[in-house]
């Protein structure tokens, strides 16, 4: 009996040590997405740019063509840290469709006439309904949609050149190519 009570809290020790070790080995910025390899979830938003005529974002929009979901939010933070390089992608020719994700009111309209509208399309989620679909845990992150409307990749954290260069881009280049 007391070989048990000194050989069960050291089997304990170490498996939450090996826990542990595993976890550390991680890179923090890798959060996989449950919807990698899977289609779209459905979803049909209002444009945030009242007055303008557009029609929002739907998930039927990348249908035959791969492109990029950005989420985005006035309060965000990092995302005024992206903005400057998506605007840079736009002038570039690189179409990307906005999720404006729980924002109040006009506030991510009033956010696009002050810093520019970097997307081809933005669709409007006050109650971030469709973010949670997307399994968003934050504002800026970014999709790869393919042509048939399947999630490839999630990127986490603003876009920045690297990114772009290293992974977004070539991923881009890979599904256009394919058939």
């Amino acid at each position: 009996m007391r070989r048990l009570a000194f050989i069960v809290p050291v089997v304990v020790f170490l498996g939450i040590a090996a826990v542990m070790a595993i976890g550390l080995g991680r890179d923090p910025k890798i959060l996989p997405s449950m919807l990698i390899g899977k289609p779209l979830p459905a979803f049909n938003l209002p444009d945030v740019r009242t007055g303008t005529g557009g029609r929002g974002l739907a998930s039927s929009d990348f249908e035959g063509k791969p492109g990029l979901i950005n989420v985005f939010a006035s309060w965000c933070v990092s995302c005024r840290i992206e903005h400057p390089f998506l605007m840079r992608l736009k002038a570039e020719g690189v179409s990307i469709h906005g999720l404006n994700w729980k924002d109040k009111g006009d506030a991510g309209a009033r956010w696009l006439t002050q810093f520019g509208d970097p997307y081809d399309r933005v669709g409007y989620d006050p109650t971030g309904r469709t973010g949670i679909n997307l399994g968003v845990t934050g504002a800026p992150e970014t999709f790869v949609i393919d042509k048939k409307g399947v999630v490839r990749y999630r990127h986490v954290g603003p876009v920045d050149p690297e990114t772009w260069t290293t992974t977004l881009k070539p991923l881009l280049d890979k599904l256009e190519a394919e058939a």
